[in-house]
């Protein structure tokens, strides 16, 4: 039976996808703010941001952590393309770039028509290459976490970047502050977590859900509602269940939205990912540390 400690069964379903036996690892403590897993099975590391402290880190299974990239100029949210190089959301340059094979640095995205962007956050990768990313404006709200400064866009989009003419299009703008985004596993849907709130703190915790239709986001609907926290980042298993960051836990939603359980974490959940040889891994970046725990579901990967 699972850890009542651990866990919480809100669906029958729940108790196949989570290791009863299975003990939730602290890998690291002494980031800021940790947030932006990134799996890399051909190296067998995780790559991940400490925003304030202006760094990215990587774990190696028996090696530790070690400073991959510093500054990394408030990188947030990262992901890999169909090649496997580094596709990163800056903050502080209000950007995306990509790190290619030799360690260069290609901006890929920094502007939309003619202004620049506010601060892109998370990003996803389409199998026909193209590049999707949330730009909210939370990496310019204060000196913190990036350079405080008045946003340029008027509205907070989701963007797509074309692969071979690199245009930038703005897939669906209807947001308050779009944050974590990822497909569905046939890439049909795309998922984002709508984080923002109301001056009085009245807008709902959702993630929404859009078909994919060419270059743009249509049919938007809610595809669930958080009992505690916020969305932020997120990952699908290969069975549709969405794993999400919400206050001191991770929540899983079943493909029609209904919650089957919580993992519970002891500090506040950022983002994760699935990640290890049998993508069955959960890493999970929570404000101060990196925790992991496995689990039987089996995280969509790309590549």
């Amino acid at each position: 039976m699972p850890s009542p400690s651990l866990y919480e069964i809100h669906d029958p379903r729940f108790r196949s996808l989570v290791v009863g036996s299975a003990v939730l690892e602290e890998l690291y403590s002494g980031c800021r703010w940790a947030e932006g897993p990134v799996w890399f099975d051909d190296a067998q590391q995780l790559l991940w941001s400490d925003i304030p402290n202006q760094r990215i880190l990587r774990w190696v299974p028996d090696g530790g952590v070690s400073v991959y990239r510093y500054p990394s100029n408030f990188a947030n949210g990262h992901t890999r393309d169909r090649q496997g190089r580094l596709i990163s959301c800056e903050h502080g340059t209000r950007r995306v770039t990509r790190t290619e094979a030799d360690g260069s640095i290609t901006v890929l995205a920094d502007s939309f028509e003619g202004k620049r962007l506010n601060s892109p956050n998370d990003v996803v990768v389409r199998s026909d290459g193209s590049i999707w990313f949330s730009d909210p404006t939370y990496g310019i709200l204060s000196d913190y976490e990036g350079y405080k400064s008045a946003p340029e866009q008027e509205k907070r989009s989701i963007y797509r970047l074309d692969p071979v003419t690199c245009a930038l299009t703005a897939a669906a703008s209807d947001f308050l502050q779009p944050n974590g985004l990822a497909f569905s596993p046939g890439e049909t849907k795309l998922y984002v977590a709508d984080s923002g709130t109301n001056p009085d703190d009245t807008a709902p915790a959702h993630i929404r859900v859009y078909d994919v239709e060419g270059t743009h986001l249509t049919n938007s609907g809610v595809f669930c509602h958080l009992d505690e926290g916020r969305p932020d980042g997120f990952r699908l298993d290969n069975n549709g269940n969405l794993w999400t960051s919400g206050g001191h836990a991770v929540h899983c939603f079943a493909p029609d939205g209904t919650l089957l359980g919580k993992i519970r974490i002891p500090q506040g959940v950022s983002n994760l990912t699935f990640g290890g040889p049998r993508r069955n891994r959960l890493f999970i970046t929570a404000t101060q540390s990196v925790y992991a725990i496995y689990v039987t579901a089996t995280g969509v990967q790309r590549p």
